[in-house]
């Protein structure tokens, strides 16, 4: 095929599945006006202003950018502190930070939500070795995965919770690179709620990654402890460079500051290197960004699932987080499809694609 036919053959299949999801893009749309307002109050009552563009040097004491994005972010979440960071390189750079600051030698962490991302397996220690793991600090690590069958999920907690004294449960809301549901901050309600009837003292702790202003609400206000996430993601708009997040109980950020800094500084220190503004500009445009993705994420899944391949979510469906997976169910249609992503990384690319998958179908 001509590149020109292959791009009429995408063309077309986006046309064909338009239609069918105009109502779910309406009312994509009008979510994006409630929670932009909400940003908007939170910036008047906090009195953002340009006096918060400004950077500062050296270790950032009393830096009143930090301190200000700090308190909107707090706002956001509902939570009780937040720690804005632009040294957190990653999400799971301030999941680290979090998991190392709170657990301590002996402990137990539980994964109720199966084996977390491959990038934290190495600091939990699940593989490598040598390098300082949570395994190589003693702390022990184990998991279940409710995501399997959620209608039994009060069933495995319980039993877990029966054989293990868990100082941190570890929530994975984001489905990641996994071939399962994402789980809604509703049911992460119903999670928490059940881990702190079984030990009030259990510190439950929510990867938040790709889940932030999907959903009317955020896991703090359900229950969640302690969240993290990063600012390369739904939060920083496409703007923000870099960075990452934690939020929850003080007590908590503040152990996790610790760890990324050190015991004696901990959130009271880091300068964000001129970016106050490209951050709090990148949450303003955050709504916007989050919900033309979850557009485009429903139209990948029609126009997929049209071709014959297994989507999800199903387009038009209830969404928690920004993923859309869709199964190939071919290693060299996987290979080739990311030799062309590789080298357009354009709307030929999708042209590309429709020509290859066309060849198999």
């Amino acid at each position: 095929m001509t590149l020109d036919k292959n791009l009429k053959l995408a063309e077309n299949a986006v046309l064909s599945v338009e239609e069918s999801l105009s109502k779910v893009f309406q009312e994509r749309s009008n979510q994006v006006f409630q929670k932009l307002e909400n940003i908007l109050t939170i910036f008047k009552e906090e009195k953002v202003s340009t006096s918060h563009f400004n950077q500062s040097s050296g270790s950032g004491h009393d830096d009143i950018s930090r301190e200000k994005i700090d308190a909107v972010f707090a706002r956001l979440f509902l939570a009780e502190k937040a720690a804005v960071r632009m040294q957190f390189v990653s999400g799971t750079h301030a999941i680290s930070s979090v998991l190392f600051g709170i657990l301590r030698p002996g402990d137990v962490m539980l994964s109720i939500t199966g084996q977390p991302y491959d990038t934290l397996e190495e600091v939990i220690g699940i593989r490598g070795g040598g390098k300082g793991s949570l395994k190589d600090f003693d702390i022990e690590y184990k998991q279940i995965n409710i995501c399997e069958n959620f209608d039994s999920f009060e069933e495995q907690i319980v039993h877990s919770f029966e054989e293990n004294t868990c100082k941190l449960v570890f929530i994975q809301k984001s489905c990641g690179y996994s071939w399962r549901k994402s789980l809604t901050n509703h049911q992460i309600e119903k999670i928490c709620s059940l881990i702190h009837s079984l030990d009030p003292n259990c510190i439950c702790f929510v990867d938040n990654c790709y889940g932030e202003l999907v959903e009317d609400s955020e896991p703090i206000s359900k229950g969640a402890n302690i969240i993290a996430g990063s600012l390369i993601k739904n939060l920083g708009g496409t703007i923000v460079p870099t960075g990452g997040y934690v939020a929850g109980d003080a007590e908590l950020v503040e152990m996790a500051c610790s760890r990324l800094t050190s015991p004696g500084i901990g959130s009271s220190a880091g300068i964000n290197f001129g970016l106050g503004r490209l951050i709090l500009q990148g949450l303003f445009l955050a709504p916007q960004i989050v919900h033309e993705s979850l557009k485009g994420a429903d139209m990948v899944a029609a126009v997929f699932k049209n071709l014959g391949f297994k989507v999800l979510p199903e387009p038009a469906t209830y969404r928690s987080d920004l993923i859309q997976s869709v199964r190939l169910n071919n290693p060299d249609l996987v290979q080739k499809s990311l030799s062309i992503f590789s080298k357009f990384f354009t709307s030929r690319f999708f042209s590309e694609c429709c020509s290859i998958i066309n060849g198999w179908i």
